[in-house]
C-alpha cells in the first residue's frame, strides 16, 4: 500500500505534458541510482531498496539497507498505512485533519528458502519485543543478524491490524520472482486524530475504519 500522488504532484507544477515529462526526468536524475539487484523490478517493488532514509522503521535502522514491507491481507496493509497517517497528525498538533489521499494497493509474490517466522516457536517467545508499539530496537537488531545470516524474509505479527494478521519484511529484492506487481487498486485514506477512514475508489462498498486506540494504543 503506497501513496499514489507522484504523477499529480508534478502535474500541478507544469503547464503541459512536455514540461511534466521534463520535470520527471530532472527529479529522476536527482535520486540515488538504482542498485543493480533491483533494476529488473517495477518501481513499486524496487523503490524501498533505492533509499537509505535517516529515519528507521521496524526492521531497518537509520541509513541501513532498504526493506520492502507487505501484508498478507488487504485490511492489514490499510491498517499499517493508516497508522502512519495518524502518527503524522499526532506528532504535529497544529496540522489540520488529512483529507482523502489516493493510495495504490497491489499484490506481489515472494519466495525464499531463507526466512524467519516470528509468529512461531521458538521466536514467538520474544513476542513482546517483536510487537512493541514504539520501540524498534529489538527488531532492528534482529534484522541486522538476519542479513548477516543471509535471511531474505522476516514474517511477523502486525501491531496495527486489530486482528493481528501477518506482515512480511523483505530484506532482499531477489525474493520477487515476478518483476511486476499485480491486482492494482486505488484506495482513498482520510485521517483525523480520532480515526482513519479507508474507502476503495470503485463503488463496491469496501471500506475500513481504524480508531486511534487500535492503531496507536492510545485513547481518543
Amino acid at each position: 500500500m503506497v501513496e499514489a500522488q507522484h504523477t499529480a504532484s508534478t502535474m500541478r507544477l507544469a503547464d503541459s505534458l512536455e514540461e511534466q515529462a521534463a520535470l520527471e526526468l530532472i527529479l529522476e536524475a536527482s535520486k540515488p541510482p538504482l542498485p543493480p539487484a533491483v533494476r529488473r523490478l517495477h518501481y513499486l517493488l524496487a523503490t524501498p531498496f533505492r533509499y537509505r532514509p535517516h529515519l528507521g522503521s521496524r526492521f531497518r535502522a537509520a541509513f541501513d539497507a532498504g526493506v520492502w514491507y507487505g501484508a498478507e491481507a488487504l485490511r492489514t496493509a490499510l491498517a499499517e498505512k493508516s497508522y502512519w497517517r495518524l502518527r503524522f497528525l499526532l506528532d504535529s498538533p497544529g496540522t489540520p485533519d488529512l483529507k482523502a489521499v489516493p493510495h495504490t494497493a497491489f499484490r506481489a509474490g515472494v519466495r525464499t528458502a531463507a526466512a524467519l517466522d516470528l509468529t512461531l516457536p521458538p521466536l514467538k517467545r520474544a513476542r513482546a519485543v517483536w510487537t512493541h508499539r514504539t520501540s524498534y530496537e529489538g527488531t532492528q537488531a534482529l534484522a541486522r543478524l538476519a542479513r548477516a545470516a543471509r535471511i531474505q524474509i522476516i514474517r511477523y505479527e502486525s501491531v496495527r491490524d486489530p486482528e493481528q494478521a501477518a506482515c512480511v519484511a523483505a530484506l532482499d529484492p531477489a525474493v520477487f520472482g515476478r518483476g511486476k506487481p499485480r491486482a492494482l487498486e486505488t484506495w482513498f485514506i482520510a485521517a483525523s486524530r480520532e480515526r482513519v477512514r479507508c474507502a476503495k475508489e470503485e463503488r463496491t462498498g469496501q471500506t475500513w475504519e481504524f480508531g486511534r486506540e487500535q492503531l496507536a494504543g492510545e485513547r481518543d
